[in-house]
């Protein structure tokens, strides 16, 4: 990965483990310790502009997070709103399950990072 922000941020997100049902509150939480953990700032529900808030913003990489398998297009439509704020230089895309989606919107990355890859056998 070529941009160093993009990397500690997928990094970070690595080492969230999730149990099989979480809830939306508990993606985000975990993904907040992790971003901590990582010793990456971020703001949570940051607001790019009028009816556009994303989850969470690591410098100017945005981080969407999606439960269960949302519909690609609409994701998609979604991201496009978020990226052309010149507040982000890209996004990624924390989901359940892996989807399609472009690999840039307006010129920008988008990279998805699919917990179900990160899922494993949770031990006490």
């Amino acid at each position: 990965m070529k941009d160093p922000q993009i990397a500690a941020i997928v990094e970070a997100l690595a080492a969230v483990r999730m149990p099989a049902q979480p809830g939306e509150y508990d993606i985000h939480s975990q993904i907040a310790e992790a971003l901590k953990a990582a010793g990456l700032d971020y703001a949570h529900e940051y607001k790019l502009g009028p009816r556009r808030r994303i989850d969470f913003i690591v410098g100017r990489v945005g981080i969407e997070v999606k439960k269960g398998r949302p519909a690609a297009s609409a994701l998609t439509e979604q991201l496009r709103r978020y990226l052309v704020s010149d507040e982000l230089d890209a996004v990624v895309v924390v989901t359940q399950r892996a989807l399609p989606l472009p690999k840039t919107i307006g010129g920008k990355p988008v990279v998805i990072v699919s917990l179900n890859r990160l899922w494993g056998v949770a031990l006490p």
